[in-house]
């Protein structure tokens, strides 16, 4: 299962509340890839060489899609393959080739822009204005991958991931 949506929208505080709840999950390598890079003073950084980033992010993705694959209980990803996939034509053909090939759950839950709980911090150095445009860009690439998305509602912690949970149990009950 994957959770995407714009950065600063709670995505990782809904994840940490499906461990709590026994829940695997698999975190997002854009956040450690950061951490890497600013340690060692490399360049693979959003804000400096997004391609670069990006290689490096899709090579993660596949490695834990990989890794998890043969798992039979739900898994929640924390963004996946499509959120290295560009709009731009510009891009590898092979980053559409690995989005085509590795597939996720048909159902992918995207967290929407919440300004009054978005904020920036050493990883995460865009706006919230950022964070929107991010947003209708993963609900155009998911959709176009064939993914059914569903927008996670601004509520509670908890109650956002009762909604998820609800969702999974009426999609396998199908």
């Amino acid at each position: 299962m994957v959770i995407s949506g714009c950065s600063g929208g709670g995505k990782s505080t809904l994840l940490s509340e499906l461990v709590n709840r026994g829940y695997s999950v698999v975190l997002e390598p854009g956040r450690q890839i950061v951490k890497e890079q600013t340690a060692i003073e490399g360049d693979a950084l959003p804000w400096i060489n997004l391609q670069k980033f990006l290689e490096l992010a899709l090579s993660r993705y596949l490695f834990q899609f990989n890794s998890q694959k043969e798992s039979q209980k739900y898994i929640f990803f924390d963004r996946g393959i499509i959120d290295a996939v560009q709009l731009d034509p510009s891009q590898p053909e092979y980053f559409q080739h690995a989005a085509k090939k590795f597939r996720y759950n048909r159902l992918v839950f995207l967290v929407p822009p919440w300004e009054e709980i978005f904020k920036g911090d050493t990883e995460r150095k865009h706006n919230f204005e950022s964070a929107k445009k991010e947003f209708d860009e993963l609900l155009i690439k998911y959709k176009n991958f064939g993914y059914e998305t569903v927008l996670i509602p601004k509520i509670s912690v908890k109650e956002r991931v009762d909604f998820i949970l609800e969702k999974l149990r009426a999609s396998t009950s199908k």
